[in-house]
């Protein structure tokens, strides 16, 4: 079911199955964010004030929510919209899909409101191609024998052409070209209701979901009679194995037993699913498409309907096509449903990010995980979805885009980092509560809502070891957003504000004596001392434990401490030679992309003495934060302030800035990690308008956790001091080893 609300009225779009509702509504969020404003320090002894003015606001964001009923609990998901989200403006609720039909009357009267009807089909592919924009890891091929059974793609930014195979009561079969041209090709009447219905006339079970976990447990070879029952083994003539289903429900012709029902359940999903499958196949051969998306609430990712379909593609297409699912594929409707009733406001000039805090993950909809939830309401899947400020795009200068994966490790297939990572977040977890109340001494509600926090991360972690596929590859990258998402969701906006604050002042009264210290040593000296001011810079990392224990017990702990600690030469990875090499006899770069890392002494005293290098050098310089707060990395509003005040001390900043030859950009991220194939859109403009040749990332959460193998089509550097004794063990090195990467792109 779909309703739509808008800050100033509230319209209404439904959209429903014929076996499930979807209710579909937008929303505005308010929840606070911390601002900082630069202080008016004109003449005044600014010794000891604070470098700028933190405040925390109250901001309105808009947000999609998405909620699954079955049919069975249509009333109660009308007493929630009659309750919740109509007033007394509405006057029409708009619906798509069959139930749209089936229950008008009763919405019309419970509601008081006129239905005016969608069209189904339009609403399905607007949908789909919106979750392919806009969800990383949203399609994933099934792999049952494979440890990793849920397999997810990377996303291609040309999502065009596909085959969308729709299973809902029956089965749509659909070719989509382009954004508004698409083609229903075939069908089929036999879907998801025909599982359903077959399967209550032979099981007596009225539940979908109770007829899926029937299925699961039966044994189809006990009902279906295979190729070896008919030949005795394999039919080598036509190459076909023994095993091969020869005829669905075959046995019962011959049988006086009676079958379980597990086995007819069972016996039933394979016969529907195989035919499904086959069809599919013929179809993508038939138009030439190699993609081809499974979606209906009929898949709801079961194993067993997947694996079915995944081996019936593969069988009749001979390998040459993969079945690929959707995490979403239930709602792609009312999505859809919900884009057309607001084409008014154009929602896809926008982008949009999952909210991991409020969403259910993949497989959630089992009656096993969830069985309190639905007792009460049959409200047992739910996603939400946030208008992200500005479009985000891929970094131009990726090598290949439709190949590019932002993460290093995927702790779905690695089970050993997984159970490290796991139980790494979760013993950190006081310790980020404590911090998150702190940061807000006069808040009365704040240790209530910081055990809130605790406890709703807490439960995603279960969640995630039980089922570590939910919200697509489960990596370090997607463990850090979701804890952020849950720190946003209570109102903890930027824990580390204070400390950001602090430490940026106290990193500023050591510029010039850093850079007086730089500027003093011949020119391969000076290389080397910037280089290593930027390794020490990323040691002041308040999100690795190592660190953050010494920065609590030794406050003293400095930029010379930090130097100490780094590896010595030759480094873990090592190619400062040939970056040297670079220097010497090559030309000076055009231009370079620099992401920063971390407040204070990191950006202050490591990157931006690298930063008047490069310019000195005759390189324009884009420097890059992250748009929202995470940790104590630097944002784009701080850096602004960071940067005037060094300007007013260094006149080669202060030229680059006025000339702007140095210019300051937001990333589009509110992440520790860096996912270059989402960034800010007016940062991939610049970078093609300045043609930028270099790229340097630095920091463990961007050049570690997050493109260690990113392959650039120009020449880059990645930079990171490694402070977690396992990864660095993992990697064959020692806590503080030093990664130092240089690589150019082969010609």
């Amino acid at each position: 079911m779909h309703i739509r609300v808008t800050p100033e009225h509230r319209s209404r779009e439904l959209g429903c199955g014929g076996s499930l509702t979807k209710l579909a509504y937008y929303s505005t969020v308010q929840h606070k964010v911390a601002r900082v404003r630069s202080f008016d320090h004109s003449g005044k002894d600014i010794e000891n004030e604070p470098l700028y003015e933190i405040t925390v606001q109250e901001e309105i964001t808009a947000r999609l929510h998405f909620i699954k009923f079955e049919n069975t609990y249509i009333e109660t998901c009308l007493d929630f919209i009659k309750d919740h989200l109509v007033n007394t403006e509405t006057k029409v609720i708009k619906a798509t899909g069959g139930g749209a039909y089936k229950f008008k009357d009763l919405i019309e009267k419970k509601l008081g409101l006129k239905v005016d009807k969608e069209d189904v089909m339009t609403c399905l592919i607007k949908g789909c191609n919106f979750v392919l924009r806009n969800i990383p890891h949203e399609v994933f091929a099934y792999q049952k024998d494979s440890d990793t059974e849920f397999r997810f793609q990377t996303n291609d930014p040309n999502i065009f052409p596909y085959l969308l195979v729709n299973i809902g009561s029956g089965v749509s079969i659909v070719k989509v070209e382009t954004e508004d041209k698409f083609e229903w090709i075939g069908g089929s009447s036999i879907g998801g209701g025909t599982f359903w219905g077959l399967g209550a006339l032979l099981t007596k079970t009225k539940k979908f979901d109770e007829l899926l976990q029937l299925a699961s447990k039966g044994q189809h070879t006990n009902v279906d009679m295979l190729v070896k029952d008919v030949y005795g083994g394999a039919y080598q003539t036509l190459g076909l194995s023994g095993n091969l289903i020869a005829s669905s429900f075959g046995k019962s012709t011959t049988a006086d037993k009676e079958f379980s029902k597990e086995d007819m359940a069972k016996s039933l999903l394979h016969m529907i699913s195989n035919d499904i499958g086959q069809l599919a196949c013929l179809y993508a051969k038939l138009h030439n498409l190699e993609k081809i998306y499974f979606g209906g609430f009929f898949i709801r990712g079961h194993p067993v309907t997947m694996r079915t379909i995944t081996y019936s593609i593969n069988f009749f297409s001979k390998g040459e096509v993969q079945a690929l699912f959707l995490r979403h594929e239930g709602y792609l409707g009312a999505i859809g449903a919900f884009l057309k009733g607001a084409e008014q406001d154009n929602p896809n000039q926008y982008s949009w990010g999952e909210n991991y805090a409020g969403s259910s993950g993949l497989m959630s909809t089992s009656p096993d995980v969830y069985p309190m939830q639905r007792t009460r309401s049959g409200t047992f899947d739910m996603l939400e979805m946030d208008r992200l400020e500005r479009p985000l795009v891929n970094l131009p200068l990726l090598k290949d885009p439709s190949t590019y994966i932002p993460d290093t490790v995927d702790l779905t297939d690695d089970a050993m980092a997984r159970k490290y990572w796991l139980t790494c977040f979760e013993e950190a977890l006081d310790g980020v509560a404590k911090r998150a109340a702190a940061s807000q001494p006069d808040s009365m509600d704040a240790l209530e809502r910081a055990e809130k926090f605790r406890q709703k991360y807490w439960n995603k972690l279960q969640t995630l070891r039980q089922q570590p596929f939910a919200y697509g590859t489960l990596t370090v990258r997607s463990l850090l957003d979701t804890r952020e998402h849950c720190l946003n969701e209570f109102n903890f906006p930027d824990p580390y504000s204070k400390i950001k604050q602090k430490e940026n002042g106290i990193a500023l009264k050591c510029f010039h004596s850093v850079i007086e210290s730089l500027d003093s040593l011949d020119w391969e000296e000076r290389q080397f001392a910037l280089v290593k001011g930027l390794l020490a810079g990323n040691v002041f990392d308040w999100g690795a434990k190592a660190v953050s224990d010494v920065l609590e017990s030794e406050p003293q702990f400095g930029f010379e401490e930090a130097k100490s600690k780094l590896q010595e030469r030759p480094w873990l990875q090592d190619s400062y030679n040939q970056w040297l090499e670079r220097l010497k006899e090559g030309p000076p770069h055009k231009c370079a992309l620099i992401f920063a890392d971390n407040s204070g002494i990191d950006i202050i005293l490591g990157v931006f003495p690298f930063v008047r290098e490069l310019l000195s050098r005759g390189t324009e310089v884009i420097l890059a934060c992250n748009s929202g707060p995470a940790l104590n990395d630097v944002t784009y509003s701080e850096s602004l302030i960071v940067t005037e005040r060094i300007a007013a001390m260094d006149p080669i900043i202060q030229s680059a800035l006025k000339e702007e030859k140095l210019l300051l950009v937001q990333t589009g991220s509110s992440s520790p990690c860096l996912d270059l194939s989402r960034l800010d859109k007016g940062l991939a403009v610049l970078v093609r308008e300045r043609k930028t040749d270099l790229v340097i990332i630095e920091g463990m959460g961007r050049a570690i956790h997050t493109n260690y193998y990113a392959a650039f089509k120009c020449e880059s550097l990645k930079l990171a001091v490694i402070k977690n004794s396992w990864l660095a063990d993992r990697l064959g090195g020692k806590i503080f080893s030093v990664i130092f990467k240089y690589e150019v792109p082969c010609q």
